[in-house]
């Protein structure tokens, strides 16, 4: 059986220590020859990275691992490419998230005026990387997870136009799917989707029950209506996480045709949820003061004694299981259905064809194959429109080192939705953003 070289772009974001471990507990399902991390922070990636060599040492011992900021060394060779960039780090995200708050509007990491100025820097930083990886390894599979997924994934659409090796991917649609699994009391890999919309804005129509073919939405909504929504994994959850889950209750009591993603209540309630959020402790806040600290102090622990000790567990870590997953789908021509971000094309019949789409695919070697939701009704196509043309707009911006393009996707956006705040929020994060954002003229 083949074994392939990883590499993982971001080695010292508080997400690799999932990978690291998951990459242990999949060694028979998607074998390794060499992992290698890359980061531009070094001191950030090291902690990281001497973890990685202790749980490599005694679970992993064959794998030839390394952790690098050089260029050359993480990316020639690679079978796959995993990309979970940010942008600016956790202070920017900060500033996403507080900036708008202060004026009143949601500040969130991929949803509105936040999400745009992450979006503008997500592009200048992921467009570099995907030109150093292509100069050193042009066969390889980027998988793109890094936010906000909807804007990267329509610049590289732009930018990397005949480029079939990128894939756009965000782990929350089977989040919601694993959830739904937690309802039943059912094995999640048993239920089988349908789903439309764009990243961190979509609906699920039918979740069906792979065995029977049965229709399981309508058993789903009822529970939900009655005892609520958790996240399968919520006993790991940070306090915001458990209330963005508790929305979906109140979403289905207002729209309840279909099983929302999480962040529909963004779109849906900004006005509620902007009212509701502290600017002065934002989700940003939460992760540097829970999870980064959790991580950091693991690593430390585990590099104090120079053994793992309890430093490894067998507690499943979804977001790195899914895109192994996705990796192996690819690698083995599995066809197996992932939901995926790709240009429409049909794929939602009443949409323009090269809006970057979320779809259920069937995946395999030669790349993503969307399976067709026809014509969505016209509540939901008039939400998922407004925001493309935000999406597309933002990246003109980028493209064109565009102000008034700028203005026209915040002033467009359902989170600010009016032009004099949203002069008022833009111009206040060009002044955060300088250096990192494209001069805007």
């Amino acid at each position: 059986m083949k074994k392939f070289n990883v590499c993982i772009v971001g080695g010292g974001s508080t997400f690799t220590l999932g990978f690291l471990k998951s990459f242990v507990r999949m060694k028979e399902e998607f074998p390794l020859n060499k992992l290698v991390l890359f980061d531009i922070d070094k001191d950030r990636q090291e902690p990281i990275g001497k973890f990685g060599e202790i749980l490599f040492k005694e679970r992993f011992p064959e794998l030839d691992f390394a952790y690098t900021t050089d260029i050359k060394e993480a990316y020639e060779g690679m079978d796959f490419v995993f990309m979970q960039m940010r942008a600016g780090g956790l202070p920017m995200r900060a500033k996403d998230e507080h900036i708008p708050l202060s004026m009143g509007l949601i500040g969130q990491e991929t949803c509105g005026a936040g999400g745009m100025a992450y979006g503008l820097r997500s592009c200048v930083d992921m467009i570099k990387a995907i030109h150093d990886i292509r100069t050193y390894a042009p066969e390889a599979w980027i998988l793109n997870y890094s936010n906000p997924a909807a804007i990267v994934a329509e610049a590289l659409r732009r930018e990397f136009p005949d480029d079939k090796k990128i894939l756009n991917i965000c782990d929350q649609p089977e989040n919601v799917v694993r959830s739904c699994s937690r309802l039943l009391g059912c094995d999640w890999e048993n239920l089988d989707p349908v789903y439309f919309g764009l990243n961190h804005y979509g609906w699920f129509t039918h979740i069906y029950d792979k065995t029977t073919g049965e229709d399981l939405l309508p058993k789903i909504k009822e529970m939900i209506k009655e005892n609520g929504f958790l996240p399968q994994d919520a006993e790991q959850r940070d306090a915001s996480w458990l209330d963005t889950y508790g929305m979906v209750q109140t979403i289905m009591a207002d729209f309840p045709d279909y099983l929302p993603n999480t962040y529909d209540q963004y779109y849906l309630y900004p006005e509620y949820k902007a009212s509701h959020l502290n600017p002065e402790f934002t989700r940003a806040d939460e992760v540097m003061a829970g999870r980064e600290k959790r991580v950091f102090a693991e690593c430390a622990e585990v590099i104090k004694k120079g053994s793992l000790g309890d430093g490894f567990d067998n507690i499943s870590d979804a977001h790195a299981e899914m895109m192994i997953k996705v990796a192996e789908a690819i690698a083995y021509n599995k066809n197996n259905r992932h939901i995926l971000i790709i240009e429409n094309n049909g794929a939602i019949a009443n949409m323009q064809d090269d809006a970057m789409v979320e779809v259920v695919c069937e995946l395999g070697a030669n790349g993503p194959r969307p399976m067709r939701v026809g014509n969505i009704p016209q509540f939901y196509l008039g939400l998922l429109v407004n925001q493309v043309s935000v999406e597309k707009l933002i990246v003109d911006a980028y493209f064109e080192n565009s102000y008034q393009k700028a203005l026209e996707a915040f002033t467009l956006s359902r989170l600010v939705n009016d032009a004099k705040k949203a002069r008022k929020v833009l111009d206040a994060l060009i002044e955060a953003n300088k250096g990192m954002w494209p001069e805007l003229k």
